[in-house]
């Protein structure tokens, strides 16, 4: 029987400097030639999944971690900030010194000051997930499509993402921000790196649900594939789930079965271990 896969993107599908094994590219077109759907469940905004994502070959996309649908380029829903929550963010943020990113369908758009701020930080995640260039890792590698001379008011907004000058950062968004969802990235607690505000009540197994609806579908037949905290809501959702190797220690406990890390064929194994393919490539 075929299954639906929603698959993470960093850490899942590439590793963290982007990078998508063969192994990987193999497997997804693989299980989509033997009738299973596949589909990305990332934090990752549409400007963000860059061609060599699409090329693989999907049947749509999570994005947004949540806020953003989309099945075979048909848009099933975006739930965006409002113009007026957009506004007030950005403007808290410039009056509290804090540098930014805005997240929209159509691109990143940095505040004024981002690349350099943000580097120690970029550096900083980059070691942790193991990059072997991590010192000379730099934003513009990072996001390598990021927009540093745009608009910073817009009213496509998926969520903003923020460098945290230490963690009272987010518990003071948490104040300013009550009905928006505030979150951290690349780290847990006093250890994040980033901030982030996006709209309430929405994550990834939600998005998962309503796609599932669109499809008739229900999830007997569906799979997750992450290697985070923020992926455990889909974890808990979907009939089976996969966390790779590389995954926080919550992650890892929350899923069905544990993978090999991505850069050694992590996604390839677990798509072998659930049967969705042969392994062809004898790397098991």
């Amino acid at each position: 029987m075929s299954k639906i896969l929603f698959i993470d993107v960093d850490g899942t599908l590439t590793d963290y400097q982007g990078n998508i094994p063969n192994s990987t590219i193999y497997a997804i077109r693989k299980a989509r030639e033997l009738g299973h759907r596949v589909y990305i469940c990332t934090g990752r905004s549409r400007a963000e999944v860059y061609a060599n994502i699409w090329e693989i070959g999907l049947d749509g996309m999570i994005g947004g971690n949540g806020s953003y649908v989309e099945d075979h380029g048909h848009v099933i829903f975006h739930h965006t900030l409002s113009a007026e929550d957009e506004k007030h963010i950005v403007n808290w943020l410039h009056e509290h010194n804090l540098e930014f990113f805005v997240e929209s369908n159509a691109g990143l758009f940095a505040s004024e000051n981002f690349e350099s701020v943000a580097l120690p930080a970029i550096i900083e995640y980059s070691t942790r997930k193991d990059h072997p260039d991590a010192t000379h890792m730099t934003v513009r590698k990072a996001f390598p499509e990021m927009i540093f001379d745009g608009g910073l008011y817009r009213d496509d907004v998926n969520k903003i993402s923020y460098v945290l000058s230490s963690y009272q950062d987010h518990l003071n968004a948490i104040q300013e921000f009550p009905h928006l969802k505030n979150g951290t990235w690349g780290g847990a607690g006093e250890t994040a790196l980033f901030g982030d505000i996006g709209v309430q009540n929405i994550d990834k197994a939600r998005s998962i649900q309503t796609l599932l609806d669109n499809l008739n579908e229900t999830f007997e037949n569906t799979i997750a594939f992450g290697d985070a905290k923020i992926d455990i809501p889909m974890f808990k959702l979907c009939a089976h789930s996969v966390c790779m190797k590389s995954g926080g220690p919550e992650a890892k406990a929350a899923a069905e079965y544990v993978s090999d890390d991505v850069e050694r064929d992590g996604l390839y194994k677990g798509f072998v271990h659930l049967g969705l393919i042969e392994d062809d490539l004898h790397l098991i």
